[in-house]
């Protein structure tokens, strides 16, 4: 007969931490979430940490190279979705890796041939007023001059003048060479007065742009995670069909690293992929695997290579992998056995491998929960799909605005290869929903407010970082009627505060 397990299968509703001894240095601003991504060796430090422990799906409708330049100024990192081709992908992922900190690729750009509509119009797709005008009106022409809205006045001038009238010349324009340090553009801008510093290289192509306003953007970023060119960090989805493909095609755009995005991660197919990269690069290729809900899932993907595990399924908001498969597990139970098969793993071998908690998260203080219960950083959808940053639409809906967010699983991604088991190339039934979440703004100030919770939380339990956490931690089981008592109850509420539970 089937083998049965005793407990039941637990999720972050049914939880709750017991404060421990805090003192007079546990305050917030003390607490640091920098936690390893890849597997290291006691001892030694790991090759890729985090500066926050938040990562945003491998999802079409949430991470794009918008969501990874965004995520990365905060110190997480975004993994840029595989079910698209791999020439989109990687272009994605060269597009994000251009980026330096307080760099920016200039896109809106035109040739010397444009006229002033020209610029009225891109300025109105583009929303920026600064305008580079290079040779072929590409990002990294030869540039020849620049447009700003101090060089022309519309009510005064023919929509048809060309720009060569009224642009700023390359000759009286101030610039940085390529190579200058983000402190030496700054200072440049402000002796010269300008708002906006090109950046050429030795043949007068451009390569980036540096603006007075990013000064106070930067400064506002104080853990974004770079790479020693001082370009964000940025990851990628893979599957276990085209890797022999996709992956060189990303490790060729500047990819940082790789996981393999599977609803199920205890299979030969991922065994056979991850071998395939180690073939073929070593360690040097960092790629995370899973998704798996127990220990025999862990150790399988530890001992086949993977640098990291990702735990979770059937736990995603959009997900219905549960209700067609019948499997699946409570997200509270999968991390808690994975975590003590993690520790059990360093302790016979010596090598640390971090878990990834991926569902499960409806309110910010779910993201503590699983930290708590070992996780060293979590991956998520809903929460990032609702921000400025993700890639889908604005929308509309009953009064209030909305994003779309569907699931890979569902029939509008139709991404076979996450749920492939052999056989035919396609998506045999849905397993993921197509729906809507509520708008809520900006990335930043989103990421800040939860991240605020969790550190507040973390004093609270007497740690200042994540890895004591895993080690003091006390968590209680909750009943339904305590779950009740820990609302607002028994009063009339006057109006309702959106940040009082954050629901996701």
């Amino acid at each position: 007969m089937a083998t049965v397990l005793k407990e039941p299968s637990r999720t972050f509703n049914e939880y709750l931490l017991i404060p421990g001894y805090s003192g007079m240095d546990a305050r917030p601003e003390n607490v640091s979430l920098r936690t390893p991504v890849v597997r290291f060796r006691k001892g030694e430090e790991p090759a890729l940490s985090m500066n926050i422990p938040l990562t945003s799906a491998v999802m079409q409708a949430v991470s794009d190279d918008n969501m990874a330049v965004a995520l990365a100024k905060e110190g997480g990192i975004s993994f840029i979705f595989g079910s698209q081709s791999v020439e989109s992908q990687a272009a994605m992922v060269r597009r994000a890796k251009r980026s330096k900190a307080g760099f920016v690729p200039s896109d809106s750009n035109l040739r010397p041939d444009a006229t002033l509509q020209d610029v009225l119009d891109l300025k109105a797709e583009k929303g920026h007023s600064t305008i580079a005008i290079t040779e072929d009106g590409t990002a990294d022409g030869k540039l020849l001059g620049i447009v700003t809205s101090k060089d022309y006045r519309v009510s005064r001038m023919d929509p048809a003048t060309k720009v060569t009238e009224f642009m700023t010349p390359f000759d009286k324009m101030v610039y940085g060479r390529d190579g200058i340090t983000l402190s030496e553009a700054n200072d440049l801008i402000w002796d010269n007065k300008v708002n906006q510093l090109p950046i050429i290289d030795d043949n007068q192509r451009l390569t980036a742009f540096v603006f007075r306003k990013d000064y106070d953007s930067h400064k506002e970023h104080p853990l974004e995670l770079l790479d020693a060119d001082k370009r964000y960090i940025v990851g990628a989805g893979i599957n276990t069909r085209d890797y022999e493909e996709r992956v060189p095609a990303l490790i060729d755009a500047g990819v940082d690293i790789l996981t393999i995005d599977s609803s199920e991660g205890y299979s030969e197919w991922q065994a056979v992929t991850l071998k395939w990269i180690r073939d073929n690069y070593g360690d040097k290729v960092k790629v995370g695997a899973g998704n798996v809900v127990d220990a025999d899932g862990f150790n399988f993907l530890a001992d086949c290579g993977a640098d990291f595990i990702k735990i979770g399924i059937g736990g995603g908001s959009i997900c219905i992998t549960r209700e067609q498969k019948g499997i699946g597990r409570g997200q509270a139970s999968a991390v808690l056995e994975v975590a003590q098969a993690r520790d059990e793993y360093f302790k016979k071998t010596g090598v640390y491998i971090p878990i990834c908690s991926d569902g499960g998260i409806v309110y910010d203080y779910h993201m503590t929960l699983a930290l708590a219960m070992g996780a060293d950083f979590i991956m998520l959808g809903r929460y990032f799909a609702r921000f400025d940053e993700s890639p889908s639409a604005k929308l509309m809906v009953n009064g209030s605005y909305v994003k779309e967010y569907w699931g890979e699983g569902s029939a509008r991604a139709r991404n076979w290869q996450r749920y492939d088991m052999g056989g035919d190339a396609k998506l045999k039934f849905e397993e993921g929903v197509d729906s809507y979440v509520p708008y809520a703004g900006s990335l930043h100030d989103n990421v800040q407010m939860s991240l605020n919770k969790v550190r507040s939380t973390m004093c609270n339990c007497g740690s200042l970082n994540i890895q004591d956490f895993h080690k003091n931690a006390k968590l209680t089981l909750v009943s339904a009627v305590s779950i009740v008592e820990g609302g607002a109850h028994d009063v009339i509420l006057k109006e309702v505060n959106s940040n009082s539970s954050n629901g996701r």
